[in-house]
């Protein structure tokens, strides 16, 4: 396993610092080790008090990691002094890893993380000895003296920047005023930009987590472009889908980018599967809509946005004589039945599958003796509502269920003009959904 050091402060909240970069390194299959160089007390809103540790310790566990478990790349955060910045500098020369530095200046809640007076160090001792530093708008401004307010400001700025005797400079986008968020690279007079969309969500901890990133796909061996690139799919995830938690600025999501695609595998794999077994169901074609049948999953409420983020059935189950045939399972295959689930969610996140099928009153009997139910009636449905394409399916769900005052295993209607009737079987997951499925139909099996 590859190694990546992180020589920075802490976060008691979490969102920054050490303890972001150590999730990053995890996020990428990286041993994550640390030197601490400052203990902050700190939350969502606030720096409230910083104690620094003195230059040898931090000098020490430097070396005490590179000495007996070796580092293959290595980054630097809050170095908070003069004396400080001089000893990570030294050490970190003595053993020659690659280092990227992102130069904290200010946390997000407008604390100082670097002292005034350190910066002229920063720039004397430690950037000659780094691959690769990655300042902000602000951290860039500081260091080079000059203000940036466009793209070509950006470039002058990492080219005065590379002047200190560093290879890659990074300009982060973030607090530039353009249309994308736009990371300038400089290096030996070429410009590289990387660019993706404005996602306007957690950013606390942000740059940590970028450079903590870089410095992990560095360690596994990846070129710096390469490395970046890596990295800004990364942190644009982390944002999107950052974490709701605190009063103030919340925190980006690490786990996100290992995350989703492991909850995409496990929603598709286990919608197939239950697929498979509801094709195993005697006599199924008697149950399936003359629209069709379909089944659904979602993602975790926290990853879910759209259709895209439901697996279902494309071109659905439909009937072939007394056979049922099966479309495609793939995300985005329904956008009424992803209509449901996320209206479902709204009320109890924990309901996350749902399937349709032919509406029938022996059925619905049934379901109320074993299940909660409840119906919406699409003659009550305001003229608003109606006129516009797809917004039903909520207003129906939504009335269902606050008819029931909880969440419902089964919601039905029984129609409109030119509308099927039709019921929806929801569940946590599409096993539930089927188990519940075989409860309404068990002793119409095998009927003629």
């Amino acid at each position: 396993m590859k190694k990546a050091l992180t020589i920075a402060g802490t976060d008691s909240g979490g969102g920054a610092g050490v303890l972001a970069d150590i999730k990053t390194f995890a996020s990428f299959g990286v041993h994550g080790m640390a030197a601490i160089t400052s203990v902050t007390a700190q939350n969502t809103l606030e720096v409230r008090a910083i104690n620094d540790l003195p230059p040898n310790i931090v000098e020490q566990q430097i070396k005490a990691v590179a000495d007996d478990i070796g580092v293959d790349a290595a980054k630097t955060g809050m170095l908070s002094n003069a004396e400080i910045i001089k000893s990570v500098a030294g050490v970190v020369k003595k053993y020659g890893f690659p280092l990227v530095v992102d130069p904290v200046m200010i946390a997000k809640s407008g604390a100082i993380l670097l002292k005034e007076d350190a910066i002229e160090t920063l720039i004397k001792y430690l950037i000659p000895n780094a691959n690769l530093i990655t300042p902000n708008r602000m951290e860039a401004e500081k260091l080079s003296n000059m203000e940036i307010k466009s793209i070509d400001d950006a470039i002058k700025s990492a080219e005065k920047i590379s002047s200190y005797g560093i290879e890659y400079v990074l300009i982060k986008g973030g607090h530039l005023k353009e249309n994308e968020a736009i990371d300038i690279l400089y290096h030996n007079g070429e410009i590289k930009k990387y660019s993706k969309p404005w996602y306007h969500g957690c950013t606390h901890g942000t740059g940590c987590s970028y450079s903590a990133a870089i410095t992990a796909n560095l360690a596994k061996g990846y070129e710096m472009e390469k490395a970046i690139e890596i990295a800004k799919e990364f942190i644009t995830m982390g944002i999107k889908y950052g974490i709701k938690i605190g009063k103030g600025h919340c925190p980006v999501n690490q786990n996100a980018y290992i995350h989703i695609p492991a909850e995409r595998w496990n929603a598709y794999i286990s919608l197939k599967r239950a697929v498979a077994s509801l094709l195993l169901y005697p006599e199924l074609y008697r149950y399936i809509p003359e629209v069709g049948m379909n089944f659904a999953y979602s993602l975790p409420k926290e990853y879910s946005f759209d259709a895209r983020d439901v697996v279902a059935i494309e071109g659905r189950i439909v009937k072939a004589g007394k056979k049922a045939r099966v479309g495609e399972i793939k995300f985005g295959g329904s956008q009424h039945l992803a209509k449901a689930i996320f209206k479902a969610m709204e009320f109890n996140e924990s309901i996350r599958s749902v399937m349709n099928m032919r509406y029938d009153k022996k059925i619905i009997k049934k379901a109320e003796e074993n299940l909660i139910v409840s119906f919406y009636d699409r003659n009550e449905e305001p003229k608003d509502i109606k006129e516009k394409e797809g917004e039903t399916i909520p207003w129906g769900i939504e009335n269902a269920i606050k008819k029931a005052k909880k969440m419902p295993d089964v919601i039905y209607h029984e129609g409109d003009i030119g509308k099927e009737p039709m019921i929806l079987i929801f569940g946590k997951e599409p096993a539930e959904v089927l188990k519940k499925f075989g409860i309404l139909t068990v002793k119409y099996f095998n009927t003629k």
